[in-house]
C-alpha cells in the first residue's frame, strides 16, 4: 500500500525541499520505493537532486494540465528515488487550474495511477495555500509540518492547519496531520526549545523527533546534485533523517485513527 506524505509549509526558508530530498533517500535506503513530486514552480527539489529544469522539455505541469502520462516525464536519480520533476512553467498552473471542475483532486489522479508502482509518495508542496497545495493535501494521506524554531515560523501554522480542516470536510476526510519537524535547529538556545513547545501546546501537534541540526552540509548538497545522505552521509544532518525516516515508517504502520478537526489558534493570538 502506498503512503503519500505531504510536505507543506506556506512560510519558505524552512527547509522543506531539503527535507523531501532527504527523507526520500533515508526511505530509499531501508529498502521503500520512493517517489517525490516537485509542486512548487521554483524547481528546487528537481534542481537539488541533479536536474536542470531548462533541460527539460515535460514536466509535473503537462502531467496535471495537460493529461500527460506521468510514468513518460518521472525521471531516476542517483538517490535511488524516482523523482516527478517540475519547471518554471508550473507558475501558470494554478490559472490553468482555477477553472476546471475537480481541480482539487489533479495530483490524486495522478498518484492514484502510479501508487501500486511505490511504497512512498512525498510531495514537495509550495510556498503558499494555493490551488497546488490543496490539490496535494486532497492526495495525501498525512501532512508534516518543517518548522524552523522561530517565532515567524510558528506564525504561519495556524493558517495551514485552518487550510488542513477545510481540505477535512470538503475533499480529503482521510487526512490526518502527523506532525511538526523542527529543522534548522540550534539545541545551544532556549528559544528554539521555547518555541517549539509552544507549538505543541497552542496547537496539540505530535512533534517528530530528532530535530533537524542547522548545518553547512545542507547548503552544500543542492551544489553537488545528491541528497545530505549521499553528499556527507555521517553527518549529524544525515543521520537525523534517517531516524525520523524510521519513525515515519513506524508512523505509516499505525492503524488509522478516527479523524479529528485539528487545534486552531484562539482569536485573541491572530
Amino acid at each position: 500500500m502506498t503512503t503519500t506524505l505531504a510536505i507543506a509549509n506556506q512560510k519558505g526558508g524552512v527547509a522543506k525541499t531539503t527535507t523531501v530530498a532527504s527523507l526520500g533517500a533515508a526511505l530509499a535506503e531501508l529498502g521503500h520505493s520512493v517517489l517525490l513530486v516537485d509542486l512548487d514552480p521554483q524547481a528546487c527539489l528537481t534542481f537539488s537532486l541533479g536536474i536542470d529544469p531548462e533541460d527539460l522539455e515535460t514536466s509535473v505541469h503537462q502531467v496535471l494540465t495537460q493529461g500527460v502520462d506521468a510514468t513518460e516525464v518521472v525521471i531516476e536519480t542517483e538517490d535511488g528515488v524516482d523523482l516527478l520533476p517540475a519547471t518554471i512553467e508550473l507558475a501558470r498552473a494554478e490559472a490553468d487550474l482555477l477553472t476546471r471542475t475537480g481541480r482539487e483532486h489533479v495530483v490524486k489522479g495522478v498518484i492514484e495511477d502510479l501508487e501500486d508502482t511505490y511504497d512512498w509518495v512525498l510531495l514537495d508542496c509550495p510556498p503558499s495555500l494555493g490551488v497546488l497545495t490543496v490539490a496535494a493535501l486532497t492526495a495525501a494521506d498525512g501532512v508534516l509540518v518543517p518548522l524552523q524554531c522561530e517565532t515567524l515560523s510558528h506564525r504561519g501554522v495556524g493558517q495551514l492547519l485552518d487550510t488542513v480542516h477545510d481540505v477535512r470536510r470538503f475533499t480529503n476526510k482521510r487526512l490526518e496531520v502527523w506532525g511538526v519537524l523542527p529543522t534548522l535547529f540550534d539545541g545551544r538556545t532556549n528559544h528554539s526549545r521555547t518555541v517549539l513547545e509552544t507549538i505543541a501546546e497552542t496547537y496539540s501537534l505530535d512533534v517528530v523527533e530528532p530535530p533537524i541540526p542547522k548545518t553547512i552540509k545542507f547548503a552544500e548538497a543542492p551544489a553537488a546534485g545528491r541528497s545530505i545522505l549521499a553528499t556527507s552521509r555521517s553527518s549529524k544532518g544525515a543521520q537525523a533523517y534517517r531516524e525520523v525516516a524510521v519513525a515515519l515508517v513506524e508512523r505509516a504502520a499505525r492503524p488509522r485513527r478516527a479523524t479529528r478537526k485539528p487545534a486552531r489558534k484562539p482569536a485573541r493570538e491572530a
